[in-house]
């Protein structure tokens, strides 16, 4: 039997973190799916995640655990796909660690991913993100820093890692062109400009900030950098004070990733170009920003406009007697009784 604990620690430390250089988002979310999946074990062995060995990770458990996942922890199939990756990637490091665990390690990459159902991307109107930008009180230090992360989340299409991140030295607001530095997926950085309000509304924000200790542009009340559940929660809170303004967004399901969303709703319908969208956002593919071509209906009207639709046949449709419609029907056979005597009268012609 080989102990688990040993495995998973130099996995993170020597195999992701020294050999591949994985990001901090990456272990983060590697770590969750272990800490859930040894939690799961736990609880179904009887013994602490300590005391586990390789051997009690084997397939079997493994769709257990992804079906438990999905049914009592409410977890998407985008989730529940995402937690078999960092298992997947954990069972390759052990395939060369411990060749005894070959066959074991066989079964568990032999299980597939879910199937996704592709929904088109939720987005909020002009006049609601209007209204959630207008919910922070600019009179207030926490207001004005609030006003400022929303804007710049929201005309910079940020990802919440990307806002929560982004510091001081990425900041050029001097000079005709104020912009800003992002550090996105994959060590990608790109350099986005910024509107005069954002610009405005940075500026108003860096100059109540105070000396902090830390790098990081938005910080906490406790003078550390913001947190990506700090930014969720700030950005729910203003999204429900906002729904007197604006009601429909009581239906929508608001997220940090919604407002990234919908900046690239208002890049595309304004400049047409799915390429200038890609490269605002950070793509690497050009698929990753088809999503938004779909969600779009005014990509759909010139093609209605472009297009000659053929002529139907045009008719009246006449209702066709009951009786008659009965006698043609399915309901002859007896078990329906006969249709209730009508007081139109059938002409009968003389003899």
């Amino acid at each position: 039997m080989t102990p688990l604990a040993p495995l998973v620690t130099a996995f993170f430390r020597r195999h992701l973190a020294a050999e591949k250089g994985a990001s901090k988002n990456t272990l983060r979310s590697y770590g969750y799916a272990f800490k859930f999946l040894c939690r799961y074990a736990s609880g179904r062995l009887g013994r602490s995640p300590s005391e586990l060995f390789l051997e009690d990770l084997d397939a079997p458990m493994v769709r257990d655990f992804l079906e438990h996942r999905e049914r009592d922890c409410g977890n998407t199939p985008r989730t529940r796909n995402l937690r078999l990756t960092a298992i997947r990637s954990f069972m390759k490091y052990v395939e060369y660690e411990v060749p005894s665990a070959l066959e074991q390690v066989r079964r568990v990459l032999a299980i597939s991913n879910k199937r996704t159902e592709e929904r088109l991307v939720n987005h909020l109107t002009k006049p609601e993100m209007e209204a959630i930008l207008d919910a922070p009180d600019p009179c207030t230090r926490s207001g004005i820093r609030d006003q400022a992360m929303l804007y710049l989340g929201f005309a910079a299409g940020l990802r919440v890692s990307e806002l929560v991140g982004l510091r001081l030295n990425d900041l050029e607001l001097d000079g005709p062109y104020p912009s800003i530095r992002v550090r996105g997926k994959g060590r990608q950085q790109r350099r986005l400009p910024l509107w005069k309000e954002a610009t405005r509304a940075l500026r108003a924000w860096l100059a109540v900030r105070g000396d902090a200790p830390v790098p990081e542009v938005f910080l906490n009340v406790r003078g550390e950098g913001l947190t990506s559940s700090g930014y969720a929660y700030i950005l729910k809170k203003y999204a429900l004070m906002a729904t007197t303004r604006s009601p429909g967004l009581s239906r929508k399901r608001i997220s940090p990733h919604v407002l990234r969303h919908t900046c690239a709703m208002n890049s595309l319908q304004a400049t047409r170009d799915i390429r200038q969208v890609a490269l605002w956002l950070g793509h690497a593919s050009l698929k990753s920003t088809e999503i938004y071509l779909r969600a779009d209906p005014t990509e759909k009207l010139n093609t209605i406009e472009a297009a000659l639709p053929p002529d139907l046949r045009r008719g009246v449709f006449q209702v066709e007697d009951r009786l008659i419609a009965w006698l043609s029907g399915e309901k002859i056979s007896g078990v329906e009784p006969w249709p209730e005597p009508t007081s139109e009268r059938i002409p009968v012609p003389d003899s």
